[in-house]
C-alpha cells in the first residue's frame, strides 16, 4: 500500500470517526455510568431484583467507552505516523499498513456494536439448526451450517456449547441446538433466523448431479432468572430417555436426556449434553423459558404490527440467503442483496458482512 492509498484509507477512516461522532457521547455515557455506580453503593443494592441487570448493563457500557478509548487512540497513532512519513521519516513505514488495517477493522466493529441497542441484544444466544426436508444432503447441510457458526464464534471469542443434538441417518446432523455465550452474541446473530438454501454437486450423488439444500437457523437470546415467565408445573409433560451421540459410556447408558413439552404452547425443547439428568432437566427448562418468551415478543410485535397496519416481519420458514456452489460460487443475502464470491471464506466463519449489512438494514427499517 503506497502512500496515495494510505491517505485515501485514512481520509475514509476520519469520514467514519466522525460519523461515530455524530452518533455516541462518550460524556453521557460516563454520566450514564457515574449514576448506574452510584446504585451500586446503595445500601439496599443486592436486595433488588435487578441488581444483577445493573451490574450487567454498567460492565457493558464501561466496555464500550473502553473500546471507544482504544478508537480514538489508534486513529490518532495512525494520523501521527502518516505527518511522520509526509515530512519525510520513513521509519514507520512497516508498521503503518497493519496497523491501518487494524483500525479500519477496529471502526466497522465499534460501527456495528452501536447498532446493538436493543433490550436482549446484548444477552448469550441459543441457535438450532433443523436440516430440511431432503435426506443425507439436508443433513450434511446443517452440519456444515454448525461448523461455520461455530467458527465465527470461536473467532469473536464466544463460548460456544453443544446443549442438544441428533445424528443425521447417514451423515451429518438432522438437528443441534447451541449456546453461544457471550456479551452481544444474540444481538449479533439475530438476523441468522430463517432458511439458509444450500446450492451444489452432492458428494452423495453418484451421478453428480446439482442439488438444492435447505437448513433452518433459529436464534433467541438467552433469557436471565431476573425475567419473569410463568410456567406451570401442571403444564408440563417431562419424558427421560436414552442419549444418543458421542458423550461417554454413562451418557450413553442411562436416561440421562431430557425432553419437556409445554402442553399449552406444544413447544418441544430436549438437552442430552450433560451425564446428569437433573442438569440436562434445567438446561431444557433454560431454553423453554427463552422459547416462551420468544412467543410472547412475537405476539407483541404482531399486536403492534396489526395496529399500525404494517407488513409483517420476515418469518420462521423464508428464505434469508443462498450457499452457491455450483454453477458459480456466490452466498447472496436476499433482505440486504449483500453478496460474497469467496464461498470457502464464509463457510469458515467469516459471516460479518452478512450481519452488519443485515443491523444497518434493520436499523434502517
Amino acid at each position: 500500500m503506497d502512500l496515495f492509498e494510505i491517505k485515501k484509507q485514512q481520509e475514509q477512516n476520519n469520514v467514519d470517526i466522525e460519523e461515530i461522532r455524530g452518533i455516541f457521547d462518550p460524556e453521557n455515557l460516563k454520566n450514564e455510568i457515574d449514576n448506574l455506580e452510584k446504585k451500586t453503593f446503595e445500601n439496599d443494592f443486592w436486595n433488588r431484583k435487578d441488581s444483577k441487570e445493573i451490574l450487567k448493563n454498567l460492565n457493558n457500557k464501561k466496555k464500550l467507552l473502553e473500546e471507544y478509548d482504544i478508537l480514538k487512540n489508534s486513529y490518532e497513532e495512525v494520523d501521527t505516523i502518516v505527518e511522520f512519513i509526509e515530512m519525510g521519516d520513513n521509519s514507520f513505514e512497516t508498521e503503518l499498513e497493519p496497523k491501518i488495517s487494524d483500525l479500519d477493522k477496529e471502526i466497522k466493529n465499534f460501527k456495528t456494536k452501536l447498532l446493538l441497542n436493543e433490550e436482549y441484544d446484548m444477552n448469550s444466544a441459543i441457535l438450532t439448526i433443523n436440516a430440511g426436508a431432503g435426506g443425507t444432503e439436508a443433513c450434511d447441510w446443517a452440519q456444515m451450517l454448525y461448523r461455520m457458526y461455530d467458527r465465527w464464534a470461536n473467532h469473536h471469542k464466544f463460548k460456544v456449547e453443544i446443549l442438544d443434538s441428533l445424528a443425521g441417518e447417514e451423515a451429518g446432523i438432522k438437528s443441534i441446538t447451541l449456546n453461544i455465550k457471550g456479551n452481544y452474541a444474540y444481538g449479533y446473530l439475530k438476523g441468522e433466523k430463517g432458511v439458509h438454501r444450500l446450492v451444489r454437486i452432492s458428494p452423495f450423488d453418484s451421478n453428480a448431479r446439482r442439488h438444492t439444500s435447505f437448513a433452518a437457523v433459529n436464534v433467541i437470546p438467552e433469557i436471565d432468572d431476573e425475567v419473569e415467565i410463568d410456567i406451570r408445573s401442571e403444564d408440563l409433560k417431562i419424558d427421560t430417555y436414552r442419549a444418543s451421540g458421542a458423550g461417554g459410556q454413562h451418557v450413553n447408558t442411562t436416561d440421562s436426556a431430557v425432553r419437556i413439552t409445554h402442553l399449552p404452547t406444544n413447544t418441544v425443547v430436549t438437552c442430552q449434553n450433560e451425564r446428569s439428568q437433573l442438569k440436562n432437566k434445567e438446561t431444557a427448562m433454560k431454553i423453554l423459558k427463552a422459547k416462551l418468551f420468544e412467543l410472547e415478543m412475537e405476539k407483541r410485535e404482531k399486536e403492534i404490527s396489526d395496529i399500525k397496519g404494517a407488513e409483517s416481519k420476515i418469518e420462521w420458514g423464508s428464505q434469508i440467503r443462498s450457499y452457491v456452489f455450483q454453477p458459480y460460487k456466490m452466498v447472496k443475502d436476499h433482505r440486504t442483496k449483500a453478496e460474497e464470491g469467496n464461498i470457502e471464506k464464509v463457510m469458515d466463519g467469516d459471516i460479518d458482512l452478512f450481519i452488519n449489512e443485515f443491523l444497518n438494514f434493520n436499523k434502517s427499517k
